[in-house]
């Protein structure tokens, strides 16, 4: 008898991300390249027929050589499913977007562009393109006149302008406010990082901010100030003096120790979880008509009109994590950047990773030990294996592996997948127990 195959065909909908963005006077008391986003999806079922074969050539794109077709000559005929095919409609990966905003008193026209800015031409056109976005803001909320935000409706849910300070109001699952007191003139890391596991002031966030970031979310971080780093919390301290040796051994020593804070939010070195966008003190970018500095344009130490620092510790940590620079100056003229930073967002979804495993027929098993996927280069070609190891530590170039209720790519398939936006990957697989036909 010939054997027939469970040919699960999932066919990855996705495209590539371009990294989006990230005091002069004392406050009050208080204390080039891209960043990518994955995605993941389900997987319906379609009844079919047809070959489980594939010829098999190298694949375009990642450098990776793979193996040849699919055999199947070692595939039991009695222990196969009937063929069955399930498409798998991708979702891109959702973004948790943090604002952190300097409260001091040189800050009153940037903050008052927030506030204009960050409904109507940042989070309406990230709402816009269907992503599952939302946006965490670690500033004291109160009048503009004391340089707080106040953020109203549609993305908050506060009415604004207030004559005081007050309890913030939380929109979700969109906006959360967190308000621990003010973010000074060069302390928003040590605050940020202190705060993170912190209740705020008014009990809204009893566990701290992170309680409204979720694991499986990029997280975009955007911090806004017109000076630099130079705090002390605890254990954490950072000055970025501003200089540009300073500014980069402020930077590693502050990536380092987000990512030590929560690993699972913010990734490891060599697969961080975010990207850091600044808009500071820098001069304007001629060369560049949206104003932004890219990861390869060097560290600037020329400030705009207004600004106090070059912040050269936050420029190196938009360089180190693929992010943008903006000079804070721009004050009214923020709907361009927070336009530019949302373009980014949309742009940075990529294709997923990692697929569920998909259901066999009714009454069958599948066996995971049989399961082959085979990527097909979404410029057509045939398509090319990705044999199956044992877990991640045995991932080679041309590999995958299954954990839990999960098929993960190895790091060189899943580069090579991300990039192909309209790549199709098919999964064969036998079921267990099946009796002869």
């Amino acid at each position: 008898m010939r054997p027939s195959f469970t040919h699960l065909g999932l066919v990855l909908v996705g495209a590539a991300f371009g990294a989006s963005l990230a005091g002069g006077c004392g406050g009050t008391d208080g204390s080039g390249t891209e960043s990518n986003f994955g995605g993941g999806g389900g997987v319906a079922a379609n009844g079919g027929g047809g070959s489980g074969n594939g010829g098999g050539s190298a694949a375009a794109g990642g450098g990776i050589v793979f193996d040849g077709g699919f055999d199947d000559s070692a595939i039991n005929p009695d222990a196969a499913c009937d063929l069955q095919k399930y498409e798998a409609t991708l979702v891109k990966k959702p973004v948790d977007i943090i604002f952190i905003v300097d409260n001091s008193c040189s800050m009153t026209n940037e903050v008052a562009a927030i506030e204009q800015n960050i409904s109507t031409n940042f989070s309406s056109i990230i709402g816009a393109s269907g992503i599952d976005y939302r946006v965490i803001m670690i500033a004291e909320q109160g009048p503009n006149g004391d340089e707080s935000l106040c953020i109203g409706p549609p993305l908050g849910a506060q009415t604004c302008p207030i004559a005081a300070n007050q309890p913030t109001v939380q929109n979700p699952p969109l906006f959360f406010h967190y308000d621990n007191n003010d973010v000074e003139s060069h302390d928003s890391w040590c605050k940020m990082i202190n705060w993170y596991d912190k209740p705020d002031r008014y009990a809204q966030a009893p566990g701290g901010w992170r309680i409204w970031l979720r694991p499986e979310a990029f997280k975009t971080f955007v911090e806004i100030t017109d000076d630099g780093v130079s705090c002390t919390a605890g254990t954490w301290s950072y000055n970025d003096a501003d200089s540009d040796a300073a500014g980069l051994t402020a930077a590693q020593k502050f990536d380092a120790d987000l990512m030590a804070r929560d690993p699972a939010q913010f990734g490891s070195a060599a697969d961080r979880n975010y990207v850091w966008h600044s808009i500071i003190g820098v001069t304007a970018n001629t060369a560049d008509p949206t104003k932004a500095y890219h990861p390869a344009d060097p560290i600037q130490l020329s400030l705009c009109t207004t600004a106090v620092d070059p912040g050269t510790g936050y420029q190196h940590l938009s360089k180190m994590t693929g992010g943008l620079r903006f000079p804070v100056c721009e004050g009214l003229g923020y709907d361009v950047v927070f336009k530019k930073i949302a373009e980014g967002v949309i742009k940075g979804a990529q294709v997923a990773c990692d697929f569920p495993m998909p259901q066999p027929p009714a009454g069958k098993e599948l066996d995971p030990s049989t399961i082959k996927i085979s990527y097909t280069p979404g410029g057509g070609g045939s398509p090319a294996e990705f044999s199956q190891v044992a877990n991640a530590a045995a991932c080679t170039p041309n590999a995958f592996y299954i954990e839990g209720n999960q098929l993960k790519l190895c790091p060189g398939p899943c580069a090579t997948v991300k990039a192909d936006s309209t790549a199709k990957i098919e999964i064969l697989a036998l079921c267990k127990g099946s009796g002869p036909n």
